[in-house]
């Protein structure tokens, strides 16, 4: 059985056979760039992003896509996600760095995360960002304060527990009561800020945002998210008078990393959560406010593919053959953390059967750096080349230098060209923060000190 029939996948092999991406020859690319090596679809990264926009245009009359730049960020990816029209949802004074730099405009920016630190809020306040998402009633008051003292006037999303348990791993899950994330809605919380918020002459108080979680298939959370909210804006609104004009029900889409796990249609599920949330706002006599959608993974996940060159092969008899790789849960710890489950292939033996079972180890020394157990293969050899796919959200950005690994390079690949977006790392990059003391420097007479037992 070939890879195409086993997986399940529609592969491009070439009359080399081997396996292409955005019409680049794999095994050309880790030639080229050298390996490991993040592939980014550019065309897969477009359409997901239109796909969203054209779900939802004839839904809902006053919407935004919210990039999560959580999933993938860089430079490159700020500018492809402009040029799509979405906006930018940053969680740390390092991506709002990046997204400035990239010069997306400031104002198009959705500033989250549960522990912003005063220097950041300050940044964000000074570059004129768009939307502060405000997690707690303590930054609330922080925010205020610097308000006041920048003579700004920012405009407020507060962040909601929903109260909702979504049906993913349990580090994936964020909108449930018992999380680090948001503001209560059922223990009063929320109303106190809400009218301290409208009781400030330095805050905008524009609306509300939930995020239940990630790798989400089922959309019944979702609506269940909204049908939460909606009662919620409408108590608001009988009790203080405001009416929202943003509501943000945040991202959690999930993807299909493997052939056993069947999402619904993209198109089709972000329509009816769309449809279902203008439902319970009409149904309340609610005002349609703008309804916000911070997809991450679902925009960049399928379109990362991670290229590995094969190293040592080592069969136990009776028990299984690992398969090591030049890179590992240094540029994807998500198999670590989460338990995931890939797909992967010999990028340059498409075309011969799968005849073999291996695992797919890294190189880190660790018995958890595991890619793929039991891949059924195409007979390997050390050189091989082995592509993973789906590799595209929280890889590169949740990549490490452990055991002193270099982070890998990405290319972003389309129409037969590849254009390089990140650097390789340098073992000199790797030492360039490391400061040694004069008195620490090794040279030629120190000897090393002695113990005694």
């Amino acid at each position: 059985m070939l890879a195409s029939e086993y997986f399940q996948r529609e592969f491009v092999i070439n009359s080399s056979g081997h396996l292409e991406i955005g019409g680049c020859d794999l095994v050309n690319l880790a030639h080229t760039f050298g390996t490991p090596l993040y592939v980014l679809d550019e065309q897969r990264i477009r359409l997901n992003c239109r796909t969203y926009l054209e779900a939802l245009k004839n839904v809902y009359p006053h919407f935004e896509v919210v990039y999560a730049g959580k999933a993938l960020l860089n430079q490159a990816i700020c500018g492809l996600i402009y040029q799509e029209g979405l906006g930018l949802d940053v969680v740390s004074g390092g991506e709002l760095y990046t997204a400035l730099q990239a010069g997306f405009p400031a104002e198009r920016i959705y500033f989250h995360g549960n522990n912003k630190s005063p220097a950041e809020l300050l940044m964000a306040l000074r570059h004129g960002v768009g939307w502060i998402m405000v997690d707690n009633s303590m930054e609330l008051e922080t925010l205020n304060q610097l308000a006041l003292e920048t003579k700004t006037k920012p405009r407020v999303v507060f962040r909601l527990r929903p109260g909702i348990e979504a049906h993913t791993h349990t580090y994936d899950q964020t909108g449930q009561e018992d999380s680090k994330f948001g503001m209560g809605i059922h223990d009063g919380e929320t109303m106190a800020a809400v009218k301290s918020a409208l009781a400030s002459p330095h805050l905008k108080l524009v609306g509300f945002h939930s995020h239940i979680g990630s790798q989400i298939f089922d959309v019944a959370p979702f609506k269940a998210a909204a049908n939460v909210l909606a009662a919620f804006l409408a108590k608001v609104r009988t009790q203080t008078g405001f009416v929202a004009q943003v509501l943000d029900l945040g991202g959690g889409l999930g993807i299909a990393y493997n052939k056993q796990e069947k999402p619904q249609a993209l198109r089709e599920t972000v329509a009816e959560i769309g449809r279902y949330t203008r439902e319970c706002l009409t149904a309340l006599q609610y005002p349609l406010p703008k309804l916000v959608l911070e997809p991450g993974r679902s925009i960049v996940g399928t379109a990362g593919t991670t290229l590995y060159t094969v190293g040592n092969i080592k069969t136990i008899p009776g028990i299984r053959t690992y398969l090591s790789v030049d890179g590992g849960m240094t540029d994807n710890p998500r198999i670590a953390i989460y338990q995931a489950v890939y797909e992967g292939v010999l990028a340059n033996k498409m075309n011969e059967p799968l005849t073999e079972v291996v695992t797919v180890t890294g190189k880190c020394c660790e018995s958890g750096d595991m890619l793929i157990w039991d891949l059924p293969i195409a007979p390997p050899s050390t050189g091989d080349l082995c592509a993973i796919f789906e590799t595209g959200a929280y890889n590169y950005s949740m990549a490490s230098n452990y055991n002193r690994l270099p982070r890998p390079a990405m290319v972003l690949v389309s129409a037969g060209e590849a254009e390089l977006i990140v650097q390789r790392e340098s073992y000199e990059q790797l030492v360039q923060n490391d400061l040694l003391p004069e008195r620490l420097k090794v040279k030629a007479e120190t000897k090393p000190m002695k113990y005694s037992s």
